[in-house]
């Protein structure tokens, strides 16, 4: 049985590669109506895609936009690896992790 490569292994290249087929199996999940299998898929590509950014770019205490969810801001309390660790601004004030990919700069509102 063949193991999967860390995405902290893989080249940009294979990375790029990775999430061109997850975005392509995420389609066809979708046009099947298989909606579970197609948000595991594009929660990969999300991952896949975080390893592709400089994780030195988000800067703890800063606030950011979340991609996919209009409105919402989340500010970084500290990062580990692609993760930002920190909470939504209207949320609970509950500590959650989100993939870098996941949020978007707000002075020129595009992800980082």
């Amino acid at each position: 049985m063949q193991q999967d490569k860390r995405y902290s292994t893989m080249s940009e290249h294979e990375l790029r590669q990775e999430m061109a087929q997850l975005q392509e199996k995420a389609r066809k999940a979708e046009q099947m109506g298989m909606v579970n299998e197609f948000a595991v898929l594009e929660r990969k590509a999300i991952m896949a895609r975080s390893y592709l950014l400089d994780p030195k770019l988000f800067i703890p205490g800063e606030i950011y936009g979340i991609d996919g969810d209009p409105g919402q801001y989340f500010k970084i309390d500290y990062m580990n690896g692609v993760f930002a660790w920190g909470y939504r601004l209207k949320g609970s004030g509950q500590e959650e992790a989100l993939p870098i990919s996941m949020l978007k700069d707000l002075t020129n509102n595009k992800p980082e």
